[in-house]
């Protein structure tokens, strides 16, 4: 991994788990310090999560770190929808022996116990290893951001976390062992599963938030 490819990471993970604050604003110098990388992989990262509307750039102002409403997330998992079943069909039909071991491996760690900050990065490794088994070049591109955005969004709104990582595990494992098994029509299903659980999770969140006007 190259250290834009480092920055990337890195930054992706302080914007998911909050560490960098919806609505705040951050220089390059800041981003560098909590990187402890070099300017230029820093600058390149910016560029990269700008287009995928993780950043916003302000000439001569900052950098902003946007929020993410319920509107924002239910329009990205529309997309996320449909392109994870592509996802995880090409997964079951192209992944190699090494692929599905890892896969296999990883529906067996997902039986232990995580608090929010580990299961969040098991969940970024379950979507690295459904992506890397589907052997498509374009869908990397397409599915991070929004994954990403869609992490981010469950992290800051979750409640109960430990009932709420319980279940998300299973969805997981789910997609998991069906890919493992080559159950296309399986996976296609486990998937559409995880996104309804998504939808709801975000529709939770609304009315939580009439509530609370109330």
């Amino acid at each position: 991994m190259n250290q834009s490819e480092q920055a990337l990471g890195a930054l992706e993970r302080l914007i998911e788990q909050g560490a960098l604050k919806p609505g705040s604003m951050v220089s390059e110098r800041g981003l560098m310090e909590l990187t402890g990388l070099g300017r230029t992989p820093v600058r390149e990262a910016i560029q990269r999560l700008a287009l995928n509307h993780m950043l916003r750039i302000h000439p001569n102002k900052g950098i902003e770190i946007p929020a993410i409403s319920v509107e924002d997330q239910l329009s990205g998992l529309e997309v996320r929808r449909a392109v994870e079943v592509l996802a995880v069909e090409l997964a079951c039909s192209r992944g190699s022996a090494k692929d599905i071991r890892e896969i296999e491996a990883l529906s067996v760690a997902l039986d232990g116990q995580f608090d929010l900050r580990d299961y969040s990065q098991t969940v970024r490794q379950t979507h690295a290893l459904i992506i890397q088994a589907a052997h498509n070049p374009y869908l990397e591109a397409v599915m991070v951001p929004l994954q990403t955005l869609s992490r981010r969004f469950w992290v800051m709104h979750v409640r109960d976390e430990q009932q709420e990582i319980a279940h998300g595990k299973l969805l997981h494992q789910a997609i998991l062992r069906a890919i493992a098994a080559r159950d296309m029509s399986g996976a296609s299903a486990a998937s559409l599963a995880l996104n309804s659980y998504l939808v709801e999770f975000a529709l939770s969140v609304v009315a939580r938030m009439a509530v609370s006007r109330g």
